[in-house]
């Protein structure tokens, strides 16, 4: 097996254990308010939202500017690690204070990979390729996500929500440990001579500024979704917490799908026009959940979300990767997933208040407006340039 592809399947898989344990937690978050213990409030969640994500953002700045002397393998083990003891140690909350101390803890292990698992993705897979290669390791996150909305719901249905996240926790550690052994003698060359100063992340910043709203939607449609959707539909239209995962997994099956298309739909219509048809589609979807009086109304806006939502995503890790240097891709991702952790907790503080004022269909009205706003903004006054076709790899 060549060594793009070995790296490629060992990213696919870490990125799947690290998002599947990000949607694990929250979908737990419904449960303890409905019984009302440890969480009494829909801001409390978003509190969780807020600052979880603030700590991911901190410590992938901190990471950008460290793993330039560390090696891949070694930050691989300590985040597929750290996320399976967090799992291990988050249904021993007892109490708000502690379940919020942990659920930090936990952030910081699910910090590593959309920094460097993305930019060693890209890294090793150039030109016409990167399309393919994003698309998949962009998929196999959303399969993790996939399964863990499926599964966390039945076996807190059936079991405790405890028992759920403790399943995970084993999952996790199997596929972290796979994924580790497909790349332990790879070699991985470190940047220790490449300093990231002010003029260097100014440079990068000006090369991807035309995908920075586009980031920032992604994230805030993540965040609103992953912390609030769940309550949406466990709370205001009273469906199972099985029936909740099932549902909020077809979002995410479909959107799997998606990104898996993404480099021949890429091929075929240009990789501007489908990021401009998924951008406009969220948004209009965003709104027609947020007015959904019937579930019927609801799970089919969720589902449309779900096929333009999820060609966002790659189509912009594409424009990044083709525009930013081999030297400075650590850098590029991690500011780009720092703009998406910003928006998502910014959003998400914001979606908890709302709900406790304004009702749980409040934020996605909101957030369906302001999208398209930036949609408008995005395609009239901001769009990337057409130079960041699939060929278009920048040299060092």
């Amino acid at each position: 097996m060549t060594t793009p592809r070995r790296l490629l399947i060992s990213a696919s898989l870490f990125h799947g254990l690290n998002d599947a344990a990000t949607v694990a937690i929250p979908m737990v978050f419904p449960i303890l308010y409905g019984q009302q213990t440890i969480i009494q409030r829909y801001s409390q969640i978003g509190l969780l939202s807020n600052f979880g994500l603030l700590t991911t953002f901190l410590f992938q700045i901190l990471i950008v500017h460290a793993a330039r002397r560390w090696d891949y393998r070694l930050v691989h083990a300590w985040s597929f690690l750290g996320i399976s003891l967090s799992l291990v140690l988050i249904p021993l909350s007892s109490s708000y204070l502690l379940l919020f101390s942990l659920w930090l803890l936990f952030r910081v292990f699910v910090s590593f990979y959309h920094t460097l698992g993305m930019a060693w993705v890209a890294r090793t897979h150039p030109r016409q390729g990167i399309d393919f290669a994003m698309g998949i390791q962009s998929g196999s996150g959303n399969l993790g996500v996939v399964l863990a909305f499926i599964s966390v719901g039945v076996l807190a249905q059936s079991f405790d929500w405890q028992t759920s996240l403790r399943t995970w926790a084993a999952v996790c550690f199997v596929l972290g440990v796979v994924s580790f052994l497909l790349v332990r003698n790879m070699p991985f060359e470190r940047d220790v001579d490449h300093r990231l100063d002010l003029a260097s992340w100014l440079q990068t910043i000006r090369r991807i500024r035309h995908v920075i709203i586009g980031f920032l939607f992604g994230g805030a449609s993540w965040g609103v979704t992953v912390y609030f959707a769940p309550s949406l539909l466990h709370h205001k239209f009273d469906i199972s917490m099985g029936r909740t995962g099932f549902f909020l997994a077809l979002w995410i099956g479909i959107g799997t799908v998606m990104t898996y298309l993404f480099g021949p739909l890429s091929r075929k219509f240009g990789r501007i026009r489908v990021y401009r048809a998924s951008f406009s589609g969220a948004a209009v979807s965003l709104l027609v959940i947020g007015v959904a009086g019937r579930t019927g109304v609801a799970v089919f806006g969720l589902c449309l979300f779900g096929i333009f939502l999820f060609l966002i995503y790659p189509a912009l890790q594409s424009f990044v990767g083709n525009a930013v240097p081999a030297r400075n891709q650590s850098q590029a991702f991690g500011f780009a997933a720092n703009l998406s952790m910003v928006s998502g907790a910014l959003i998400s503080l914001l979606a908890g208040f709302l709900s406790d004022h304004f009702g749980i269909s409040s934020p996605f009205l909101v957030l369906g407006g302001l999208g398209t706003v930036a949609f408008a903004l995005s395609v009239l006054v901001y769009a990337p340039p057409d130079r960041y076709g699939p060929a278009a790899q920048v040299q060092d």
